[in-house]
């Protein structure tokens, strides 16, 4: 199945030595929670180049059921009950693109269950008019622009003013990760090397 029309690309950053708190609530209250109210958790995420940032990719119907979903979750009992210990890990959590696949087809591909796909990810967010030139390497998981619609749930802040192109490529290695993300370290890119949670839907 394609997931999704359009996608949050979520960056959170956390006080020293929270990350895991923050993976095990996540993964253990806030997963099915969000998809009884129609949204999707694509994959959650380490990042290996900042031992205090949890990335994770939110998936939505369109930016009408975003609203509701976004709603539904964040007015609802399960937030409640888990927003004081969740935000208590978290120094920042604006750092959200807004996205919908740059072309029919190329969104996720996520066909199997929770966990079973591991390996590593790198996402790497070009300025769109370097989009063109982009050579990538590895397994193509799903390839994404800005949606630049109005933000339909303006309590959650998103990035504006920017026009980026977001290529996700999965990896069954470090070291092809490792070449991969040393490649782009000369172009005017953000490379995100990531490594799924044990209850992540997308990877290598």
């Amino acid at each position: 199945m394609r997931w999704s029309p359009i996608v949050e690309l979520r960056q959170y950053a956390l006080h020293p030595g929270q990350r895991d708190v923050l993976i095990d609530l996540f993964d253990r209250e806030l997963v099915e929670t969000q998809e009884e109210v129609g949204m999707k958790v694509i994959g959650q995420f380490r990042a290996l180049d900042d031992p205090d940032r949890f990335v994770w990719l939110r998936g939505f119907s369109d930016m009408e059921s975003r609203a509701e979903g976004l709603a539904a979750f964040y007015g609802g009992p399960v937030w409640k009950a888990h927003a004081e210990a969740a935000n208590a890990t978290m120094i920042d959590s604006d750092n959200v693109l807004l996205l919908r696949p740059a072309r029919d087809g190329s969104a996720f591909a996520l066909d199997g269950v929770r966990g079973s796909r591991g390996g590593f990810v790198l996402a790497t967010v070009l300025p769109f008019e370097a989009a063109s030139s982009f050579e990538g390497e590895g397994s193509i998981l799903g390839s994404f622009v800005t949606e630049e619609s109005e933000n339909t749930f303006p309590s959650l802040p998103v990035r504006e003013g920017e026009r980026v192109f977001v290529l996700f490529v999965g990896f069954a290695d470090r070291d092809g990760l490792d070449r991969a993300a040393e490649r782009q370290t000369d172009r005017a890119a953000e490379v995100l090397r990531l490594e799924p949670t044990s209850r992540s839907l997308l990877g290598a």
